[in-house]
């Protein structure tokens, strides 16, 4: 390790550009992490706001919450601690300056789904919504009244709730009666018992009882079937993945390149009875070194940059998983100086110092 640092001392300019690119390297992989975790909790967050264990739905629905009707007597609660019925519709929704894409859950008051209000009030009355608070951030307010593309009815925010985005859009939540007029243009009673799916809490799915025409889906596999949603993910991790390849081929270039020409140097150093083990042992050091400066400062710039960005851009850091991508950066690198390792262990002293 001392020679390994000496050198990097001596030679300041040559590996501050290898820990330059590992640097670009390193904060590109955390801020794409950072992406990914952010655009699936965009796509997931009122789910997981349910903390439910699964949810039913009709098995011609193909997973897909829109597709999926059937009537609230389908199910009778029976091999569940609790459940509730869940109804939706998604449309475009405008304050007259403002435009959203959004999903309008009607949700029971005191049920389990029921968000909790952190500013304004809950709905009490027809036509009256709680919002996703990336709303507010997006230029809407309490009292706004919200035209809607679908339909000539009119809502009204009355609060917001946090947390609360559903396949990458805000929910508004509702009760039943506003979303069918909504729907129908007025409450009928053919509508009341149309709902989309039940959401369940159970410790045991597999006990749950259901007519044949219906599913109990585990929430995770709901959520891993919303548009996109698998996809989007696994763009985005071989995205990673091959950073990781290219990390590991980059600094082996860089290293094989400064390891040629310093090949008479380690001639004369291997004439004068140092051993291979010993510089193989110092170039493994010097990658460490620089992997690791390389993959802290990635790490400190991914996160700066988290705290500067927009509200619309989706990003979320899990520092876990960063630690898990930072040692793994660290050891494909090290794995990269390898070849390196073999071009010194190949050296002939008197031919190097000959040449």
């Amino acid at each position: 390790m001392f020679l390994a640092w000496n050198e990097i001392k001596n030679n300041k300019l040559r590996f501050l550009l290898v820990t330059g690119v590992l640097v670009l390297i390193s904060y590109l992989v955390f801020f794409l992490s950072g992406l990914a975790n952010g655009l699936e909790q965009l796509n997931r967050e009122a789910v997981d706001k349910w903390e439910a264990d699964g949810i039913i739905l009709t098995e011609e629905a193909d997973l897909r919450l829109q597709q999926s009707i059937l009537s609230a007597d389908d199910f009778d609660g029976n091999g569940v601690d609790e459940y509730t019925e869940l109804t939706q519709l998604s449309a475009i929704a405008s304050n007259g300056t403002e435009k959203e894409n959004v999903y309008i859950f009607a949700v029971k008051e005191d049920s389990f789904i029921m968000p909790a209000v952190t500013e304004g009030n809950v709905f009490m009355d027809a036509g009256e919504v709680i919002a996703d608070d990336t709303l507010k951030e997006n230029g809407f307010a309490i009292g706004d009244e919200l035209s809607l593309s679908s339909t000539d009815e009119t809502l009204e925010i009355v609060g917001f709730t946090d947390k609360a985005r559903f396949n990458a859009a805000p929910v508004l939540f509702t009760d039943r009666n506003t979303l069918e007029t909504l729907q129908y243009g007025e409450t009928v009673e053919e509508a009341d018992d149309a709902v989309n799916a039940f959401v369940i809490r159970t410790d045991n799915l597999g006990r749950v009882e259901t007519d044949e025409a219906l599913q109990v889906v585990d929430t995770e596999i709901f959520i891993k079937n919303l548009p996109g949603y698998t996809e989007q993910n696994l763009t985005l991790t071989w995205m990673i993945y091959f950073l990781f390849i290219i990390s590991a081929v980059v600094l082996a270039i860089f290293l094989y390149v400064l390891t040629i020409q310093k090949i008479s140097i380690f001639g004369v150093m291997k004439a004068q009875g140092i051993s291979s083990g010993y510089l193989a042992r110092s170039v493994i050091g010097q990658t460490f070194l620089l992997s690791l400066a390389g993959v802290w400062i990635g790490v400190v710039l991914a996160v700066v940059t988290g705290l500067f960005l927009p509200a619309a851009v989706p990003v979320a850091f899990n520092y876990i998983e960063m630690l898990i991508y930072g040692i793994v950066l660290i050891a494909v690198s090290v794995i990269g100086a390898f070849i390196s390792v073999q071009t010194i262990v190949r050296i002939d002293p008197l031919k190097a110092i000959g040449g």
